[in-house]
């Protein structure tokens, strides 16, 4: 049995820091699971009604959880106590409820003037959409993101929620906490930090604006080097109906998968020659449906060919090189993805599985004073 994620002895590079959670969905509790998994010592407030986290809860790991009613005066007062003695606050409501509750910046402020503020939303602290309800997709329906993913000729496709909620949503959350953390340190003051999911994905986008600017991007679907467009960038169906993937962009990676898979002579300059790419494109899904997913992999993975077989999750698992990586750990049983990045010298874990149980306030509150 794992030691409960309150008791447990915190490692990693973000030991000592404390982070106090209001619970949420999505991208705030993911950037609260990679700041523990880091050591930061990360307390969830939720609501006296919550529901006992079950095993399947691999983003609300490592943390330890209290509950509070913030509409009750106590209770906040309470909650205002804990944060007195916290670096990171991270909150997930629309723009306003903090300060209704009586929890906003300067509030929060006036009883810790160093706190860093996370927030994060969708549409961001303020602009026209700042009040409308939204998900993931709606998100990156305005960034150009999602116009750009999909087939030629077809609908946008949904990326799952990993371009908005937690690539633009809680990476750009914790790169901001971290960030302001370290000026707080030298100065003393924190600040809020804005995170919103349209901004970051914007971000995201600035290779392709990039692309823009210089007149090589076109706006529809599977016509561009990394959407698909390019026949030597993308997915090929195999003889069993499994699928392999193929990136080899550079000149010599696209030599050496010809050679290696007997691409027609004829078509070994047709790399960049747009006019081709059809052809081209014919023939890789030509040779690619010989040969059943695993046979193309015992011949092409590890090779400078730029290949890898498409892998459901429940094979992702077992693949030599996760396995090799230690890329799953158990956690009661469960097997969590393990945590990313990783460091030399005080290495992240694990600090247990996401708490069935609260604890409850004062306890929190004597090991923080």
């Amino acid at each position: 049995m794992h030691a409960p994620a309150s008791l447990a002895p915190r490692s990693g590079p973000l030991a000592g820091v404390r982070v106090v959670e209001f619970a949420g969905i999505g991208p705030g509790p993911f950037a609260c699971m990679l700041l523990s998994d880091m050591g930061a010592d990360v307390v969830t407030i939720d609501r006296p009604q919550r529901k006992p986290a079950d095993r399947s809860n691999i983003t609300g790991r490592g943390r330890t959880v209290v509950v509070a009613d913030l509409k009750d005066p106590a209770a906040r007062e309470e909650v205002l106590g804990l944060l007195e003695h916290a670096d990171i606050l991270v909150e997930g409501f629309r723009p306003g409820v903090m300060e209704r509750l009586g929890l906003g910046p300067d509030v929060v402020a006036a009883r810790n003037p160093r706190l860093v503020y996370g927030r994060m939303t969708g549409w961001g602290q303020e602009g026209p959409l700042a009040q409308a309800a939204g998900h993931d997709l709606n998100y990156i329906a305005i960034t150009g993101a999602l116009h750009a993913i999909g087939p030629a000729g077809g609908a946008p496709v949904p990326p799952l929620n990993l371009v908005g909620d937690y690539g633009g949503g809680s990476l750009y959350l914790v790169v901001g906490l971290l960030a302001a953390m370290h000026e707080a340190r030298q100065s003393g003051r924190g600040q809020v930090v804005d995170a919103a999911i349209t901004d970051g994905v914007l971000s995201l986008m600035s290779n392709f604006v990039g692309h823009q600017v210089r007149g090589i991007l076109r706006e529809e679907r599977g016509s561009n080097m990394l959407d698909g467009g390019a026949p030597y960038y993308g997915v090929y169906r195999t003889s069993d109906g499994g699928y392999v993937s193929i990136g080899p962009i550079e000149p010599q990676f696209f030599a050496e998968i010809c050679r290696r898979i007997g691409v027609h002579e004829a078509l070994h300059g047709a790399q960049q020659d747009r006019s081709r790419w059809p052809e081209l494109r014919a023939e890789f899904e030509r040779i690619f449906a010989t040969r059943t997913r695993a046979e193309w992999t015992a011949a092409l993975e590890g090779t400078d060919a730029c290949f890898a077989p498409v892998l459901p999750l429940s094979e992702a698992r077992a693949h030599p090189h996760n396995v090799a990586r230690g890329n799953f750990v158990d956690i009661d049983g469960v097997g969590h993805p393990a945590p990313a990045p990783r460091f030399s010298r005080t290495p992240s874990r694990i600090h247990g599985p996401a708490p069935r149980d609260a604890t409850p306030l004062a306890e929190v509150k004597a090991r923080w004073s």
